[in-house]
């Protein structure tokens, strides 16, 4: 295994809601191409590429890479529900630490349609059949509720049974979003935001509102990511590397009946653990996350299960004003999922390139200072958890 994997080139394009989208191919085409420029190199050095994405045909990979050139390089699609972009990263990372390729390319794209998540196939098991028996078992039915906001509408109704809080403080952390994605120009969403207004939106289900639901979009991102040497021999930049990496799936926690469980807070503690166990971190060395934010709940969560505050603790920790500049650690500077956007295989993409820009001192007005180590937390349900560090080397 190689010692050091290295980020040698990040893109984006823009976010869009559906209505204002490019197709999926073109979006994918402007990210890898970004990636590319910023890498300083062309299609033809990618020994390997993965695509990221879940709504769209088998190849669609290919079809969206075949605008940049065919080279006749492996393509391999990946589909892993909301952490499909970090999936896809993680393939590569390892692609290239076990030494099978030294120059990989990993890009994510989702078009999306518009209103809530739903399931596509009604005449087979359901990836979520488990997730939906405990649902059901302890909440009852919920007619015409989309699964996802039921899910973590109910995970975060029992954070707030259990440590006593006001489920208005979920709202802060939409205020915070926008305040953040108001610097950022990939970002859907950058209008200011208040706590009543978050409020005052219409109720999902449990304490969500829909101002607390982040938006179905449409984007792409990509990553070139090498082995150190093959950097330095090609003359590449070497200044960010990943230091460590962890991808976790369920155990039977996740259906032991706490809604937490069910939304990943045990896969997610557990990928972190493993990350700061194999870079000798500790998450109070962390001061920037991008994390999983697909619900003002699932930000809340995230930040007990990574290890940013203690169990128990998430309301003294906004309060305090320790999630954003300021504070201990910027949670989120892009703006997040809640108002940069969602779009399923970019999500993760973004995240990394997010970071790596941060971790150049690129990130303009949304830069936090003196950053040397940044973390990534991109989840799925069904279930998939990757969170990455990443490092300064340079």
């Amino acid at each position: 295994m190689r010692d050091r994997v290295v980020v040698a080139g990040v893109g984006m394009v823009p976010f869009a809601t559906p209505s204002r989208s490019d197709s999926y191919d073109v979006l994918a085409e402007g990210a890898v191409k970004a990636a590319l420029a910023d890498a300083g190199i062309d299609l033809a050095t990618v020994q390997q590429a993965y695509a990221g994405y879940v709504y769209g045909d088998s190849t669609s990979g290919q079809n969206a890479l075949y605008r940049v050139g065919m080279t006749g390089a492996p393509v391999l699609n990946v589909n892993n529900n909301c952490s499909t972009g970090s999936s896809a990263l993680f393939l590569a990372r390892q692609a290239v630490a076990s030494g099978a390729a030294d120059c990989v390319l990993a890009f994510g794209f989702e078009q999306m349609q518009r209103g809530a998540l739903r399931t596509q196939w009604d005449d087979r098991p359901s990836a979520f059949r488990r997730f939906d028996e405990v649902i059901t078992k302890v909440q009852g039915e919920a007619e015409g509720v989309p699964f996802a906001p039921r899910y973590f509408g109910g995970a975060g109704a029992a954070y707030c049974e259990k440590y006593g809080m006001d489920p208005t403080v979920f709202a802060r952390i939409s205020v915070k979003s926008r305040r953040h994605a108001a610097h950022n120009p990939y970002a859907v969403f950058t209008d200011p935001l208040t706590v009543d207004e978050v409020l005052a939106s219409p109720r999902i289900f449990g304490p969500l509102t829909r101002l607390q639901c982040c938006p179905p979009t449409c984007g792409a991102a990509a990553a070139v990511v090498v082995s150190e040497d093959f950097a330095r021999a090609n003359g590449l930049r070497t200044d960010v590397a990943i230091a460590a990496q962890a991808m976790t799936t369920d155990t039977p926690s996740s259906f032991d009946g706490d809604l937490m469980h069910l939304v990943g807070y045990d896969m997610t503690r557990s990928a972190a653990r493993q990350v700061y166990e194999a870079a000798g971190v500790d998450p109070r060395d962390i001061h920037v996350v991008e994390l999983h934010d697909c619900f003002t709940i699932n930000e809340l969560l995230s930040y007990e299960a990574l290890g940013l505050t203690l169990e128990g603790t998430a309301e003294k920790f906004i309060a305090d004003g320790d999630n954003t500049y300021g504070g201990r650690v910027v949670t989120n500077p892009s703006g997040g999922l809640l108002s940069k956007g969602h779009p399923l295989g970019a999500t993760g993409l973004a995240q990394c390139a997010e970071l790596v820009w941060q971790l150049r001192g690129e990130a303009d007005k949304r830069q936090v200072e003196g950053v040397n180590l940044a973390l990534q937390h991109n989840i799925g349900l069904g279930g998939a958890a990757v969170v990455t560090l990443y490092e300064k080397t340079g």
